[in-house]
């Protein structure tokens, strides 16, 4: 057996990539680990109690913003039903004044005799 040493070989260490491949242009953005920071508010609270009491609230501000919703077209229904009533009120008063109109002028006498 020899004395002599063998150098021992040592591993260079590689930049933390996939399979150790390393992009080496300089514009290219090192990749990482997706962080999920667009989970919504609710899912980030802490407890399960913050999260029902935003889901009370959403669900009181949705009632209130329905009701508001529904009292508008009910007013807009309202009118149009005024305005209906008042052009039909209209067409009756113009119709029986035609009527007359013709009765009149049927029951004159003609000067024509």
């Amino acid at each position: 057996m020899d004395t002599q040493s063998t150098p021992e070989v040592v591993p260079i260490p590689l930049r933390a990539s996939s399979n150790g491949r390393v992009s080496y242009k300089s514009w290219k953005p090192l990749k990482s680990a997706t962080v999920r920071s667009l989970v919504s508010a609710g899912r980030k609270s802490k407890s399960w109690d913050d999260r029902m009491e935003k889901a009370k609230k959403a669900m009181s501000i949705k009632k209130l913003e329905k009701e508001l919703k529904e009292e508008k077209q009910a007013e807009l229904t309202r009118r149009k039903e005024i305005t209906l009533e008042r052009r039909k009120a209209a067409d009756e008063k113009r119709r029986l004044e035609e009527e007359k109109a013709k009765v009149y002028t049927f029951l004159q006498p003609s000067a024509s005799y």
